[in-house]
C-alpha cells in the first residue's frame, strides 16, 4: 500500500482505504440470549442521516427506540448494524458519535461506511490510487503500516486507479484532478489524450444524489458530484465514464456485506439458527428502499436458482412454470458481481420507509402505479447505471419514525416490545 502527496498541485494519493475484516462483537450475556426465538430470527439495518439524526441533532424517537433494543445491562436484544453512505470519518468516530446521541453503546463493528465493502476488492489493495473525498485522510492512511510517504522531488509515479469516497469540499479542484488522471492514463504530468480509453479503473462509494442534514431542504450528495464528473468527462472526450464498481447503497454488495455483519452478531448472541429475515430502515426511497428491495430480489433469485440446482442434482427436471422471470441485475447493481458472497442467505429483506428525512408525506407521494413511466411519476434520482424500476421504490412498510419502525418489526416477528 502506498500513499503519495504531491504538495504543489494538491494531489493526495493513498492506497484504497478498505475497512478491515469486521471484528466479532462482544459476547452477549445470557440475559440477551433469552430474546432469541428459534422460529423468529432477524436483524436490523439502520440508515443514520434522516432516520436517527439530522446533522448533529438526534431525531427524538431514536433514543426511545434504542432503549427498547437493549436489555437492562445495555446489551442488544437483536443484531443491529448501522449502514450509512457516509465515508468521511472513521468507524470508531461514527460509533462514538452514535453512542453519545443515542445514549447506548455502539461498537465500531456495528458501523458500516459506504466504502467498507472495498475490503473485498483485493486486487486494488496493492495499487497506487487517487482518493477523492473529505475527512481524516491522514488518519485513515496511518491505519495501514505499509503506506509510505514519497517526497514530491522524486516525481509522481503513475496512478493505477481512482477511488471516490464522497463529495469533496472543493468540487472544482477534485473534478479537475480526476479528469487529469483519467485523460493521461494515470500520469497527470503528461498531456491529455483520448487514446487513454478505456481509462484506468474508477471505484465510487456512495451514490446518494441527495441527503438530509439540519437544513430544511435536502443537500447535494456524492451522487451529484458523480453526475458532474460523468458530464465533464463526456463533454471533454465524447466517451462515457465507466465504473469498475459502484459501492454503497443501493448496490447488492453493500447489503450482502451488511448481512454478513448481522450474521456475525447473531452468532455472538448465541443464536443457533440462521438469520431468516433482515429489516432495512431508511428515509431515502432511491437509496435505502431501492437497495433493500434490490437485495430482496437478489435473495429470491438466489433461492430459486439453488432450488432448481438441487432438483436437477437429485435427478429431477426444471419446472417450466417455476422459471425465475425476475429482471436480471446489472453488474453496477450488484456492485461488482464477483464480490457478492454466496452463503446460507436470509429468506428475505424487508424495507421500511420513515418520514423524518428525505421522504416526507407532506412533500411527496409514493408511486401509486408502478407501471407508469418516469415522466408520468417522478424524475429518477438513482445512479445513471442503475435501471429505474418503480416497483423497487415501493417500501414493504411506511411509518412515521424509527421508533414506529422497530415496534412494527417486533410485532411482525412476534417479539415483546419490552
Amino acid at each position: 500500500m502506498q500513499r503519495v502527496r504531491y504538495l504543489k498541485s494538491g494531489w493526495q494519493l493513498l492506497k484504497s482505504s478498505c475497512e478491515g475484516a469486521a471484528k466479532q462483537a462482544n459476547t452477549q450475556s445470557s440475559a440477551s440470549r433469552c430474546y432469541s426465538h428459534a422460529s423468529s430470527s432477524f436483524g436490523l439495518l439502520f440508515d443514520i442521516d434522516g432516520v436517527l439524526v439530522r446533522g448533529k441533532t438526534p431525531i427524538p424517537a431514536a433514543k426511545q427506540c434504542f432503549k427498547n433494543l437493549v436489555d437492562h445491562s445495555g446489551k442488544y436484544k437483536v443484531p443491529v448494524v448501522f449502514v450509512t453512505n457516509a465515508g468521511n470519518c472513521m468507524r470508531q468516530t461514527k460509533a462514538e458519535h452514535l453512542s453519545h446521541l443515542l445514549e447506548v453503546e455502539v461498537s465500531p463493528d456495528q458501523v458500516m461506511l459506504s466504502h467498507s465493502p472495498l475490503r473485498m476488492f483485493t486486487q486494488f489493495h496493492k495499487m497506487r490510487v487517487l482518493v477523492s473525498g473529505q475527512g481524516p485522510v491522514e488518519e485513515v492512511a496511518h491505519k495501514y503500516p505499509a503506506i509510505t510517504r514519497v517526497p514530491p522531488t522524486k516525481g509522481l509515479r503513475p496512478i493505477d486507479a481512482v477511488v471516490l469516497f464522497g463529495e469533496p469540499i472543493r468540487w472544482e479542484t477534485n473534478l479537475q484532478l480526476i479528469v487529469d488522471v483519467l485523460l493521461t492514463g494515470g500520469n497527470p504530468g503528461s498531456t491529455w489524450s483520448s487514446a487513454h480509453y478505456p481509462h484506468i479503473p474508477v471505484l465510487a462509494c456512495n451514490m446518494d444524489l441527495l441527503w438530509m442534514a439540519e437544513a430544511w431542504n435536502p443537500r447535494f450528495g456524492h451522487g451529484m458530484f458523480l453526475v458532474c464528473l460523468e458530464s465533464l468527462y463526456k463533454k471533454v472526450t465524447g466517451y462515457k465514464l465507466k465504473y469498475e464498481a459502484l459501492i454503497g447503497k443501493p448496490s447488492v454488495v453493500t447489503y450482502n456485506y451488511a448481512e454478513l455483519l448481522i450474521r456475525q452478531q447473531a452468532e455472538r448472541l448465541g443464536w443457533n439458527t440462521p438469520v431468516k429475515r433482515v429489516y432495512a430502515i431508511g428515509d431515502n426511497p432511491m437509496a435505502d428502499i431501492y437497495g433493500a428491495n434490490l437485495y430482496n430480489r437478489y435473495l429470491q433469485s438466489s433461492r430459486h436458482t439453488k432450488a432448481q440446482m438441487q432438483a436437477q442434482s437429485a435427478g429431477g427436471s426444471i419446472d417450466p412454470s417455476a422459471v425465475d422471470d425476475t429482471p436480471k441485475m446489472t453488474s453496477a447493481e450488484l456492485g461488482g458481481a464477483s464480490r457478492v458472497v454466496e452463503r446460507d442467505l436470509p429468506e428475505g429483506c424487508s424495507s421500511i420507509l420513515v418520514c423524518t428525512g428525505v421522504y416526507s408525506k407532506d412533500q411527496q407521494e409514493l408511486l401509486s402505479d408502478p407501471t407508469k413511466t418516469v415522466t408520468e411519476q417522478r424524475i429518477f434520482h438513482g445512479h445513471r447505471d442503475f435501471r429505474f424500476d418503480p416497483s423497487l421504490t415501493q417500501p414493504s412498510f411506511v411509518v412515521h419514525d424509527v421508533k414506529e419502525a422497530v415496534e412494527l418489526v417486533f410485532k411482525q416477528e412476534g417479539w415483546p416490545l419490552q
